[in-house]
């Protein structure tokens, strides 16, 4: 009897310490698939199509970034909307409207809804939450996707954090660690949208996706296009450019 109980102890110790391995490598991953998409700091400039059955919506922007705590996007094109910018400092996120020269503060419920228009909420662009620290992560398979082998990766939100999902699922490419696919599922279990990551290229050095194709689930016809043109790893910015100050006078 001695000898059963030692062994099933000895089991449940192997089973505790193959999960927490298991959980150390999948944030690995993440944390490298962020460290070769993002950097520790970087500079784009990008199109975005908003694409509806009946028009199409093009606006142009720059975004800089300094890991995950801080980002700055100013809109550059149509005129109407140029000076439109965001602001993420932290955990804070301000708008600024430059038609009657204010700058909002957004609050947390702000994030699920519609960034400029298109199909990514705000949270998606303008990120109050984090890839890494807001959620809990697993492998839940290998498998080929879009001509890539990937891990696939159940991500669900700790219930203190402002993420606006029930569930993410993320596939990986092993080889390169970027981005092939996510999907996003509300509290029901319902998918909500998912993101397409397309036309690898070579980017500031770096194979990755230069388009992410945003598809909402329940409009049929609806997209919203991301393109990159340029991408920069080693922009040369520190904290202090993310100010408020700033938000109103980049360009």
């Amino acid at each position: 009897m001695k000898n059963i109980k030692f062994l099933l102890l000895l089991i449940s110790c192997l089973t505790t310490f193959l999960n927490l391995t298991a959980q150390e490598d999948v944030k690995d991953i993440i944390r490298k698939m962020e460290q070769h998409t993002k950097g520790d700091a970087m500079y784009a400039e990008v199109s975005m199509q908003t694409i509806r059955p009946r028009y199409t919506r093009e606006i142009t922007l720059k975004s800089w970034s300094l890991g995950n705590d801080y980002s700055l996007i100013f809109i550059t094109a149509p005129a109407r909307d140029k000076g439109i910018g965001y602001l993420k400092r932290d955990k804070e996120i301000w708008n600024y409207l430059p038609n009657i020269d204010r700058t909002i503060k957004m609050p947390p419920s702000m994030m699920s809804q519609s960034w400029m228009g298109s199909d990514f909420t705000n949270d998606d662009l303008v990120r109050e939450s984090t890839i890494l620290d807001d959620y809990d992560h697993r492998i839940l398979a290998e498998e080929q996707l879009d001509g890539y082998d990937c891990w696939k990766i159940e991500m669900i939100p700790h219930p203190e954090s402002s993420v606006v999902y029930g569930k993410v699922l993320l596939w990986v490419a092993k080889e390169y660690y970027f981005q092939v696919r996510i999907e996003n599922y509300d509290e029901d279990d319902e998918l909500v949208s998912t993101m397409y990551f397309k036309d690898v290229k070579l980017l500031g050095g770096r194979e990755i996706p230069a388009v992410m194709e945003m598809v909402p689930a329940d409009k049929p016809g609806h997209k919203t296009v991301l393109t990159n043109h340029v991408i920069d790893f080693q922009p040369k910015i520190e904290q202090s450019f993310f100010s408020i100050q700033n938000l109103k006078k980049i360009r």
